[in-house]
Formats: structure tokens, sequence, C-alpha cells
């Protein structure tokens, strides 16, 4: 239960029909964005990243490293850290590798001490295991999270989508299953060995979705997180040669979609994460063969997961605002702040409109898709960022 003790009465008041409007108590998280930001700060940066969180409902974010330069740094960490202006509050992850070239180990004690709440070199595999073992035994000692972009380079072989009618009639080269799952096989057996926090990122294949169920029976400190695109959307889905379907790992079977869905609603999925990837259009036009991996995701994210877990699936809605809060917030060893919150409009209605994004930019594929509850007000630290019109 959620004690306001009337100190947000009046911003309430207006949401006091509770059949029409849901609060989530600490407000939305996500454990999973990347903001572009140094080094391609045309797709995002801080500040439009920020602007699209708190439009999304979200009070907190877990910025990914893989920037120009790298997060491998203290000094990356505080320029992440340090804007207290933003609308939402950035909790920054930072490298396993130096570089994010999964040849040596970084700095992670001066890294957790600078203010990372996780290790990931996410958008590509730690390859090597030595390196990976290494890292997750000091991760251990600090008490931080390995977060892993579960896809071996070898078993990928250049793949840009999953076997689906599209991939054959254009004769895309696919990624097979087990590219995900046998990297997620080698991570769990050095998680056993570490005692190191597991987290499986932007989960696809139902074999993952089994193997984490394993190693959390086996009482392993192993977590996985369920993209929205993940969830609504599979590759028999996917239309043309349209690079704004196009993410890594790519959209799976039904069979898969299904997986994802029940994993979420037992538990076994305890988090919703977006993988926001901003990209400029010049970067998503050239099909799925050299076009860059990745959606925009954070100002959907609450309506896409609200419909497919709540309406379609039949998930309570505080289970779903869990997956949105505590789960992320355990994840990174925090708890929801009591004087954050976001306010859904269940019957809102509205059809996604890149034209009213707060994000630098538009790929994705939600274009025109009708969802019927959209934030409509998020309060961070007891300060309105977002009144379902403008962010504040």
């Amino acid at each position: 239960m959620w004690y306001h003790s009337g100190m947000f009465e009046d911003l309430l008041k207006p949401y006091s029909d509770a059949s029409r409007y849901f609060v989530v108590p600490g407000g939305l998280r996500d454990v999973h964005v990347h903001f572009r930001d140094p080094g391609m700060t045309e797709a995002e940066d801080r500040r439009s990243g920020a602007a699209a969180a708190a439009a999304g409902g979200f009070t907190c974010v877990t910025t990914m490293p893989n920037t120009t330069p790298a997060g491998d740094s203290p000094a990356w960490l505080r320029e992440q850290i340090d804007d207290a202006s933003l609308p939402v509050r950035i909790a920054p992850s930072a490298c396993i590798s130096k570089g994010r070239l999964g040849k040596e180990v970084a700095d992670l004690e001066a890294l957790a001490a600078a203010g990372a709440v996780a290790f990931t070199d996410d958008g590509t595999f730690v390859d090597d295991a030595h390196v990976m073992e290494e890292a997750m035994r000091r991760a251990a000692k600090l008490g931080k999270p390995v977060m892993q972009h579960a896809v071996v380079p070898a078993l990928l072989a250049g793949g840009v989508m999953r076997d689906c009618p599209v991939a054959r009639q254009f004769n895309l080269p696919v990624m097979p299953p087990a590219a995900e799952t046998e990297a997620v096989k080698r991570d769990i057996a050095i998680c056993r060995v570490t005692g190191c926090a597991l987290h499986i990122q932007h989960i696809s294949c139902a074999g993952t979705v089994e193997l984490i169920a394993a190693a959390q029976r086996e009482g392993l400190p192993v977590t996985g997180e369920a993209t929205p695109h993940h969830l609504l959307l599979s590759c028999e889905d996917i239309p043309a040669d349209d690079a704004n379907w196009k993410m890594a790992p790519p959209l799976g079977s039904p069979e898969d979609v299904a997986a994802i869905r029940a994993a979420v609603k037992d538990g076994t999925l305890g988090i919703f994460a977006t993988d926001h990837a901003p990209h400029p259009a010049a970067k998503k036009m050239a099909g799925f063969r050299t076009s860059a991996n990745g959606i925009v995701g954070l100002e959907t994210a609450a309506a896409i997961t609200w419909h497919v877990m709540v309406r379609q699936e039949g998930m309570s809605p505080a289970d779903w605002a869990a997956r949105w809060t505590t789960g992320p917030a355990a994840l990174i060893h925090e708890t929801v702040d009591a004087d954050s919150f976001t306010v859904l409009d269940l019957q809102a209605n509205k059809a996604v409109d890149p034209a009213s994004f707060r994000t630098k930019s538009t790929n994705q594929p939600f274009t025109a898709r009708r969802f019927a509850a959209w934030p409509v007000l998020t309060v961070l630290k007891g300060k309105e960022t977002w009144n379902g019109r403008d962010v504040l």
C-alpha cells in the first residue's frame, strides 16, 4: 500500500476516478535505455532522452555505456549523473570491459565508487569467458549486477532476423535461437561459480525463458527483462524489408512471444525494459541487411505493456506495476521513491504518433497503432515533470 499522506492531494485530485486512472507509486523505472550522449547526439542526448522518459511516465532510467567514448570511466559516469535539472533521474550502468572491446575488464571498483549501478557491454556480447568470469567475480564483491547482451557472435553469423516469411522473401540472413540460448547457458554457468547477480537483457527466445526459470529454481541470482516489442510483436508480423522493425535481438516466433508473456505473468521475468535505441532516419533507411539495430520505446512502453499484459493476458494491474517499479529497483539495489509517482489514463485510447515524440528519433514499428492506457502525469521527487501535454 502506498500512503501519500495528503502531500499530493491537489495533484491527484483530478485523477480520483479509480475506474479511469491508475496511480503507480514510485513512478516507472527503465533499466535499459540508450541516450547516445556523448557521441551520437543527433539521434538523442540526455535532455531529449530524459524528456521522452518523463512523457512515458518514467522517473528513473539506467543508461547504457555504448557511447563514444565508451562509458568505462568515472568521468563518463559523472557526466551522466550530474545534471539535476533533467526531468528524470539517471542511474547509469558502466562498461564490463575497457572500451567495450571484451578484452580486459574495466576498473569496476572505480566505476562503482563513481556511481555505476550495474555493469554491461550492451550492444556487444562479452565473448571471452575468462573476461566474463573475472568481471562477475569482481562485480559480486561490489554487490553489483552484470547485465548481458546475450548473442554469441559466431552463432549469430550476421543474422538480422529470425526465420519468417520476410526473411525467406528477401533472402535475409537468419539468427538462430541458439545464438541467444548458448550465450545464456554459458553465463548461467559463470553465475553458478561466482555468485554474481546476472541479468539477461531483451529476451527474445522461449529457450532463454526456460534457462532462466531453471536457474531460478536452482536458487541462482538470475533475472531477465521483457521489452514491449518482444511482448507485442513476432517475426511473423514484419511486413517488409523495413528496418523500423529491426532490433537486436530480433523479434521471435509466435511461440517465443507466448513464452515471454507467460514468464512475465508468472514472475520468471520480473522486469520490463524498453531498450530505447534512437537512430537518425538515415541509419534506418537501407533495409535489414545494413541498417542500425534498435527502436525507440520510452514514450510507448506503458501503453504497449498495459495492452499486452493487462488487457490481453489478464495480468493484475499491481503485478504490471511491479514489473516497472519494484522489479527494476531491486535489480540495482534501490527502493521506489515515496515522493514520486505516475498516473495512467486507462481510457485515453490514443494512436502512436511520432510527430508528438519528445525523443529526437522516430524509428519504431508502432505508428498508428491504438492503445488505451497512457501516462498523463509524472511526478519526480515531488516535482511535476509531465502533465499529459508538456514536459515541465
